[in-house]
């Protein structure tokens, strides 16, 4: 499937990326043989297939929790920028 320069700013556009203009020409091309690539999936007989979340069949995969000493405070807070009572400082949200 052809996917045109115009197109390709367009993406990126609507996703807030810049593409360098030198890099535009590579990246429809790769846009082309992602679309091209996905195409092929129309092309198969699925009419029997189960929807699925995951090709294998996984049952509780987690492993058992168990519990261990975690890392000193002292050291979590080592590189910390702004530490304040014995705890992460972060900028507020307004």
């Amino acid at each position: 499937m052809a996917i045109t320069r115009e197109q390709v700013l367009h993406v990126a556009r609507l996703a807030r990326l810049r593409i360098p203009e030198g890099e535009v020409e590579a990246v429809q091309a790769q846009l082309g043989a992602i679309l091209d690539a996905v195409s092929k999936v129309s092309e198969l007989d699925l009419a029997g297939a189960e929807p699925t979340s995951h090709p294998l069949d996984l049952v509780n995969t987690w492993d058992e929790d168990i519990s261990r000493p975690s890392l000193p405070r002292e050291e979590a807070l080592a590189n910390a920028p702004d530490p304040a009572e014995n705890a992460f400082r972060v900028p507020s949200a307004g």
